[in-house]
């Protein structure tokens, strides 16, 4: 697993950036498997909110963290959701409306 270390960020939001660095490029994980993997199990707003302030884009991928739902969430980077959703699909992504077909990634 590759680790950063970050100049910014707390203790928690550098656990969810390590965390989101090392998904694969094409594979996607919900907010709410990140906070499982990352041993906070309940802490799936934390972790949204923890993609929306990453400073680190595009190094820490948090495009590839969706809702269960298989809605976006949000996209705090230039160009907003549609970004998130064109950076999806450049990935191999498949969509049905703006919901991203989920597939299992770990």
């Amino acid at each position: 697993m590759k680790k950063y270390k970050f100049n910014v960020g707390t203790k928690f939001q550098k656990l969810v950036w390590n965390s989101i660095a090392n998904i694969p490029e094409g594979k996607v994980l919900t907010y709410q498997e990140l906070a499982m993997e990352i041993g906070h199990p309940k802490s799936f707003r934390a972790v949204a909110s923890a993609c929306a302030k990453n400073p680190y884009i595009p190094e820490i991928p948090c495009h590839r963290v969706v809702r269960k739902d298989g809605g976006l969430g949000g996209y705090s980077a230039e160009g907003g959701i549609k970004r998130k959703k064109y950076m999806l699909e450049k990935e191999g992504h498949k969509f049905i409306k703006d919901k991203i077909i989920l597939k299992i990634c770990r």
